[in-house]
């Protein structure tokens, strides 16, 4: 669809010839006062006004045509106004501008001149529209730091809100680079305990043999290096939450010892022979099937319901809907304003890629991937190859248009397989429109049937 731009002007000979010299490249409304234009303003919501400001009952006066411009922008106030008129003073464009204009020009107008402002019109236009309703999906669609818009997230997103208020230990599961430790985050900023420590260890990260110490603390002494007495990290994180990230990786020994702490709340340090109560909240994490650890005597089952009160599943970014190119937009956005590459997009193929790319790494990978592409591109465009998503050559590499059309048919096929040939499923997946997705299709020579 053609962006639609009013005509405002008295004069019936201008509105034609304004509308000839512009119908190529707008869909063009006219208005020749003042009601008519609010009218059409009203209906037809364009981005775009070009405004005479010479408008009846006196066109030798430009309050008329201020008093339209007035009305326009408390319509919109980031509708793009131009001024076109004869009342060409400095003083009349001063106070247009000041009232909201976005810019002025004087007739006769130069149709050049008009084109290449009307063109920046709408592409300013269309920036702060795509901001705008980014701003909103985040305003409705972010929680605790965490982006989605899709049913699984949503869902993550309900039963944070409603395990929050409790105490009950919480166990997350859900691949590597899924979120799993910005979700304990969220439960902790939504409980009574967020104003104290959040504490977080990876189990996997420490030797069996220092685990014990970092978990529990120890005493002076208690064994070699023990120079002096030390908390450890369950007791660091009293009255807060304590996030041990991939539970499933501590040592049946160790486990014992945590199980007996969950039931009492109760800890003794490495060498020492106090009780000491602390009050803090679990929440356990995992990437690793822990039925089949239990299964294989590699971890306790008593240990596995104490922590399981609730579990929360983070769905892979492959199963997130459309959440992928949303979370790549702000991946984009944040990444190219801190290295200064503003107005950075993504051109088809990326998109077409960023959809179908099966993300094992999920959103780590995703991130790690628009990072690196927003170094790498030149231009105003993140392509495929940016995102190293081009397909292997096998044999001669050939031009890149014919590697991008080679990676946008392979794309196509594989989610047309996926659906089963059914188009709108398609091309919801891929994001694009199914007038597109046909046009698309055609181009690169899909078969008819």
């Amino acid at each position: 669809m053609k962006p639609k731009l009013l005509i405002v002007d008295d004069d019936a000979e201008i509105r034609t010839q304004m509308k000839w010299a512009l119908a190529k490249d707008y869909e063009i409304l006219v208005a020749e006062n003042r009601a008519q234009a609010v009218a059409t303003f009203r209906s037809e919501q364009p981005a775009v006004v070009l405004l005479d400001l010479g408008l009846p009952p006196q066109p030798g006066n430009p309050e008329e045509g201020l008093a339209a411009l007035s009305e326009l922008l408390a319509l919109n106030r980031l509708t793009k106004v131009v001024i076109a008129s004869g009342q060409g003073e400095k003083d009349v464009a001063l106070r247009a501008i000041g009232a909201g204009a976005y810019d002025f020009l004087c007739k006769p107008v130069e149709m050049d001149e008009l084109k290449l402002l009307l063109t920046r019109c709408f592409h300013v236009a269309q920036l702060e529209r795509e901001y705008r309703d980014l701003q909103q999906l985040y305003q409705g669609n972010v929680f605790e730091g965490m982006l989605g818009t899709s049913r699984p997230m949503q869902t993550v997103f309900d039963t944070i809100r409603k395990v929050a208020g409790s105490d009950a230990p919480v166990l997350i599961l859900g691949e590597s680079g899924t979120g799993k430790e910005m979700a304990a985050r969220a439960i902790h900023q939504q409980s009574g305990r967020k104003d104290a420590a959040f504490v977080a260890i990876n189990c996997s990260a420490i030797p069996e043999t220092l685990l014990e110490s970092e978990l529990f603390g120890h005493e002076k002494g208690s064994f070699t290096g023990a120079h002096a007495q030390r908390k450890g990290r369950i007791e660091t994180a009293e009255g807060g939450t304590l996030f041990l990230d991939e539970i499933g990786e501590i040592p049946l020994p160790l486990q014992v010892k945590l199980l007996r702490f969950l039931q009492d709340q109760c800890l003794q340090r490495v060498g020492g022979r106090e009780d000491i109560q602390i009050n803090v909240r679990v929440i356990a994490a995992t990437n690793a099937d822990l039925k089949k650890a239990i299964a294989a005597g590699t971890f306790r089952e008593d240990l596995f319901y104490r922590l399981a009160v609730v579990q929360i599943v983070m769905p892979p970014l492959r199963e997130r809907e459309n959440d992928i190119l949303l979370l790549a937009q702000t991946f984009l956005q944040r990444f190219a304003l801190q290295v200064r590459k503003t107005g950075l997009a993504f051109d088809r193929a990326a998109v077409l890629a960023l959809n179908s790319h099966p993300w094992p790494g999920n959103v780590r990978e995703l991130e790690n991937s628009i990072r690196r592409a927003v170094i790498m591109a030149d231009g105003k465009h993140v392509t495929m190859q940016d995102l190293e998503f081009a397909p292997a050559s096998k044999g001669k590499a050939g031009t890149l248009k014919e590697v991008r059309e080679a990676a946008e048919r392979e794309i196509i096929e594989r989610v047309l397989r996926k659906h089963s040939g059914k188009i709108s499923l398609a091309a919801a997946e891929l994001g694009v429109s199914r007038p597109t997705l046909y046009e698309l299709m055609e181009k690169l020579g899909f078969s008819k049937e």
